[in-house]
């Protein structure tokens, strides 16, 4: 189960930022469902070669600060 549950509406602003911290991310590979947080943080942790604390941490990151560009 994941440790951090968004929306799709949060996820597409969340997405953006993860697209410009790691610009070879496209949307096809960023594609999400709600409720498929597991399988979205299993494929990023791929995609950018990183352990999945990170991957959760920089989830959370984007989340608290949705109104801002930062990651």
């Amino acid at each position: 189960m994941a440790e951090i549950k968004f929306s799709t509406k949060e996820w597409a602003r969340m997405k953006i930022k993860l697209q410009r911290k790691y610009n070879h991310l496209t949307d096809e590979q960023l594609q999400y469902a709600d409720g498929q947080e597991e399988d979205l943080i299993n494929r990023v942790m791929a995609l950018v070669n990183r352990d999945r604390e990170y991957v959760v941490f920089t989830f959370k990151k984007a989340l608290v600060n949705l109104d801002t560009n930062r990651l």
